[in-house]
């Protein structure tokens, strides 16, 4: 799929976020090769889309920030209040929990959401930036708390 003429993704962006070397983005389902059912930018990959196809979509939401498919890290959500620390890019790794939290350059946090709620956070002066999925039940039970705690592990 690499070998498709690639787009330029169409994504969201918040001035509220736009801070001094933190770079973020909304995807919507535009820009995606998924057909069928999953016709969008399906980046999940629990889902039961073409393995291919996930990964080509991960591919060109990576690409957007400039770094390879494996640098986009994403858990398996679970709709609870754990947060995670991503020192390094996952390469495909799922680990349990619902809130990703890096301060290296190369390592991108995502949180994908249908009807729950994407919260990216920043400290532009740390360098520590984080993504959560707040469904309902992450959210009371203290997903955004959680990730900013990791956050102060990383020096937020």
């Amino acid at each position: 799929m690499t070998d498709q003429i690639i787009q330029t993704l169409p994504v969201l962006t918040s001035p509220l976020l736009d801070l001094a070397g933190i770079r973020h983005a909304f995807f919507t389902r535009q820009g995606g090769v998924s057909t069928g059912l999953y016709a969008s930018l399906n980046v999940g990959r629990g889902s039961k889309d073409a393995p291919d196809d996930v990964i080509e979509n991960r591919r060109r939401a990576a690409e957007h920030f400039g770094l390879p498919e494996g640098a986009l890290n994403s858990c398996y959500q679970v709709h609870s209040a754990t947060a995670l620390i991503a020192d390094r890019p996952w390469n495909g790794e799922r680990p349990q929990a619902d809130g990703v939290v890096a301060n290296r350059p190369g390592v991108a946090c995502g949180a994908l959401a249908a009807d729950c709620a994407p919260i990216l956070l920043a400290d532009p002066k740390a360098g520590v930036v984080a993504a959560a999925h707040a469904g309902w039940k992450g959210a009371l039970a203290g997903i955004a708390g959680a990730t900013v705690l990791k956050m102060q592990e990383l020096g937020a």
